[in-house]
């Protein structure tokens, strides 16, 4: 309970005081449920990425072993020095409930076909083809992690204020509250005795007078 004096100024400001903290607890209780549930999303979503990533790199790895079956080592560490792909990362940004969420995308700059059809083995278009994939989900995945990191941090101090409102400072101006009102009725019964009395009393003298 707060040190205040009982009076009918410091109950106006209690309860305007007290209808903040109340409408900052709602608030806040919304803008979490809003985070968990856009971070369980997004934590469903770096898994799905993650899988596919795996997925990709392991298709990627084995149109490379075939290729370098169909080819020989020799003539795929030849040709590779043919093979010029610049990869390339746009971020932007975006916000959820004030939190900065950042976006990635790849771009890829090149100029296929890199090497001659003859003495090559498809696989090894393939294997170009899954490796570039997997690199752009990269992208992808490391804007996802962020976002789950981010997110998770404005989580715990959302949380933090939601359970100092609801633990702390609602119940702590709720007891004021009650202790200014207790104080303000008990004020009131006083002073209704006080006059009750100085009324008799001057009722008394009113009839020693007429006698």
């Amino acid at each position: 309970m707060r040190n205040v004096a009982p009076t009918k100024t410091s109950l106006l400001k209690i309860k305007d005081e007290l209808s903040f903290a109340r409408l900052g607890h709602e608030l806040l209780d919304q803008k979490r449920n809003i985070l968990v549930i856009e971070l369980l999303n997004i934590v469903d979503e770096a898994d799905e990425y993650q899988s596919r990533i795996e997925k990709t790199l392991a298709n990627g790895f084995k149109a490379l072993e075939k290729a370098s079956m169909d080819m020989g080592k020799l003539r795929i560490q030849h040709v590779k020095n043919g093979i010029n792909v610049e990869a390339e990362a746009n971020v932007r940004q975006r916000r959820v409930m004030g939190v900065r969420l950042p976006l990635v995308e790849t771009s890829f700059h090149d100029n296929p076909p890199y090497f001659s059809p003859m003495e090559t083995s498809l696989w090894l278009d393939r294997a170009i083809m899954e490796f570039k994939k997997a690199l752009q989900d990269m992208g992808r995945l490391a804007e996802l992690k962020i976002s789950i990191m981010r997110l998770a941090r404005e989580v715990k101090k959302t949380i933090r204020k939601v359970n100092a409102l609801e633990k702390i400072a609602i119940p702590e101006l709720d007891e004021t509250l009650e202790y200014i009102q207790n104080r303000l009725e008990e004020n009131e019964r006083d002073m209704f005795v006080l006059m009750k009395m100085v009324k008799n009393r001057l009722e008394k003298k009113k009839e020693k007078g007429n006698e």
